[in-house]
């Protein structure tokens, strides 16, 4: 399917793995020029084609840095895809409310959140100027909080509301904002052996061999199996793409049917 995406002009943030690097595959593949945002530029990155630009979001002036940079190599922007976060890593993870420090709360909402916010602050007037589409990376956790790491999901649905909230905002002005929910996807966050899924796997007792194919089934996902990035990325094209036109304020779940809810 052509999703009329050729010329167009896009950022990607955390975009040297998982599903950032298959957003970044998707869009280039439908002819979409990407400036892809990193911490640390992988190798797969830069086989993307994407220009790759090293950017530490987490931080106050990180976004605008970055927006800036995009603005000077390609102009105006028709795409923000906010997909940068983290609940990869595993060590302290798994206490439960009481075990989280302040310092983890406000690293976990500098990165989940406050960094999409401040990237959509720095991209929005360009977005409004282009008549673009901003799809932000969410979780479905974000609906059933209880089912990770408390400051994690409670920074993703912070993140949901907030594409809600700038869709019935700029939509009148041409801007499209939607988000994507996605359940576990089979990234580092849950295949690394120092991640979040080899924390959880020890504090469970079993491997994370184990864990992961447990995961599925635990978890009410009537596929069977993990997510694929590709998947999302899939989803995330086609909401930046005017196919979409119509389509805002909307958060998809991408969770293999985790969450029974409407």
């Amino acid at each position: 399917m052509d999703l009329q995406l050729t010329g167009k002009t896009a950022v990607v943030t955390g975009a040297s793995r998982g599903i950032g690097l298959a957003t970044v595959g998707a869009l280039i593949g439908e002819g979409v020029t990407v400036v892809a945002a990193a911490r640390t530029i992988t190798p797969e990155l830069k086989e993307t084609g994407a220009i790759a630009v090293s950017a530490d979001l987490s931080t106050p002036d990180g976004p605008a840095r970055l927006v800036e940079r995009a603005l000077a190599e390609l102009g105006d922007l028709d795409i923000l895809v906010n997909n940068v976060g983290g609940g990869d890593s595993g060590e302290g993870q798994t206490g439960g409310f009481l075990a989280f420090t302040e310092e983890q709360w406000q690293q976990t909402f500098d990165l989940n959140f406050l960094a999409a916010v401040r990237t959509s602050r720095a991209a929005l007037p360009s977005l409004v100027r282009r008549r673009g589409a901003l799809v932000s990376v969410s979780s479905n956790s974000a609906r059933v909080p209880h089912a990770g790491p408390v400051p994690y999901t409670t920074a993703k649905a912070a993140l949901t509301a907030f594409g809600k909230a700038l869709a019935e905002e700029f939509g009148p002005r041409g801007v499209r904002v939607n988000t994507v929910s996605p359940g576990p996807v089979r990234t580092a966050m849950w295949e690394s052996p120092d991640g979040y899924g080899a924390e959880l796997a020890r504090s469970m007792g079993v491997t994370r061999e184990q864990l992961l194919e447990q995961i599925p089934a635990a978890m009410g996902m009537t596929t069977g199996r993990l997510v694929e990035p590709a998947e999302v990325a899939a989803v995330v094209a086609f909401l930046a793409s005017p196919l979409a036109a119509s389509t805002s304020g909307a958060d998809f779940l991408i969770d293999g049917g985790a969450v029974k809810t409407a």
